[in-house]
């Protein structure tokens, strides 16, 4: 989002202000172009014979995003069994979509092997039970490397504690299960965390999976899972893409001429493809002044952005109703009955009642961590594509909270 000619615009002209009068507050807006030039610096960034970039879309699950990102060339990554419907609803073929769960039941996992399409196994009982009833059905299974990265607590899932994947330390187990079933490991993965800079995280993680897929003749494909970070700031740290991409690329090739093997190299990015591309546009309710504090209250909360309060994320946040003018310091808070503050000291040109309000990265982790706490309806959804604005999900109304409700005629 840029300052043209006074007032911010999207991709292509695109006037934001505007699409708050055609649509309404709360609104999420999401700009393909920005989609479209991460995939493609990602894309670009690896060197390798077969790259598969998996769209991770717990990160933004939107169909039309789906679709949209499937448009690009991506697969998709997926965490449930609805997110794999949503995908194949979406167009992608089931050989596209991988399905990797977390302490789902061993009937979900039946369900997606149903739709045809890849499992990732992250615990030893579920793949002896998976083994046992579907020995011919190839599988991927997912490591713990026991690497201790990520942006905070919340986002590591690598670490030696995590309740995700198998220890690598368990792979002998991995190999007497699958012999005794017979079974066909035909990936491994592993996924460390979110918000990594460090290119030698991966590289540490990379020798683990190199080791480990010597001990599986038939595989396929390794999955490097993803946590590349994006910057929050106007000067904030980012992952060196190439530089990571460089050197993956480099040690991965390696290994495969030294084995003599053709592997897949794959990454399941989520919030690098879809983060920047999303704006939260929210109107101001009121201007309040405290003995010490002045707060801009907002006609939303932590019911459609929750990711301030759970991870103490930072999210820019900017007047887009005025461009120049005298500049003031608040903190920005939602109206929800709990402690729901966006940030805290914001300098932004001076608030009045009624303003628009932008937060900045909210494509990822945003709309769909959203709810319908205090009964308050969600907003709607707009993509805009080559200059055009698309609504994508209509905002919801109170026929939506009361649906699936049963109201009982007893008292």
């Amino acid at each position: 989002m840029k300052i043209t000619n006074g007032k911010y615009t999207l991709t292509g002209g695109v006037d934001v202000l505007s699409l708050t009068e055609k649509y309404g507050c709360p609104l999420y807006v999401y700009d393909a172009a920005i989609i479209a030039k991460q995939y493609n610096k990602m894309k670009e960034a690896f060197d390798v014979p077969d790259l598969k970039i998996n769209y991770a879309c717990k990160a933004l699950n939107n169909i039309s995003i789906l679709k949209y990102i499937k448009s690009l060339g991506a697969g998709l990554d997926t965490v449930s069994i609805q997110e794999v419907l949503v995908g194949l609803k979406a167009g992608f073929e089931p050989q596209d979509i991988i399905y990797t769960p977390n302490c789902v039941s061993l009937e979900e996992i039946i369900e997606a092997k149903k739709l045809g399409v890849k499992i990732n196994i992250d615990n030893l009982s579920i793949l002896e039970e998976f083994g046992h009833l579907f020995p011919d059905y190839p599988v991927c299974v997912r490591i713990n490397p026991h690497i201790l990265a990520g942006g905070n607590t919340k986002i590591s899932v690598g670490h030696i504690d995590s309740k995700f994947g198998i220890s690598f330390h368990q792979v002998p187990l991995i190999l007497r299960i699958a012999k005794a079933n017979h079974m066909k490991i035909e990936g491994v993965h592993m996924h460390t965390g979110s918000d990594i800079l460090d290119a030698e995280v991966f590289l540490q993680g990379a020798e683990i999976l190199f080791d480990i897929a010597d001990h599986f003749p038939e595989l396929k494909y390794l999955d490097f899972g993803s946590g590349f970070k994006v910057p929050y700031k106007d000067d904030g740290i980012q992952t060196d893409i190439n530089d990571l991409g460089k050197k993956i690329s480099k040690r991965f090739k390696n290994y495969c001429k030294a084995k003599g093997r053709d592997l897949t190299l794959m990454f399941e990015p989520g919030k690098y493809l879809v983060s920047e591309s999303g704006f939260f546009l929210v109107k101001t309710n009121v201007v309040k002044q405290t003995t010490s504090t002045v707060f801009v209250g907002v006609d939303s909360g932590l019911n459609h952005l929750i990711r301030p309060m759970f991870y103490d994320a930072y999210h820019k946040i900017v007047n887009i109703s005025k461009t120049s003018g005298k500049e003031r310091i608040y903190t920005v808070v939602g109206y929800i009955c709990e402690t729901d503050t966006f940030g805290v000291n914001r300098k932004m040109h001076e608030v009045q009642d009624g303003n628009v309000l932008a937060f900045y990265n909210a494509g990822a982790y945003c709309y769909t961590m959203a709810s319908n706490y205090n009964s308050r309806y969600r907003p709607a959804e707009v993509l805009v594509i080559d200059g055009k604005d698309y609504l994508i999900r209509e905002r919801e109304t109170m026929e939506d909270i009361m649906r699936n409700q049963v109201e009982l005629d007893i008292f």
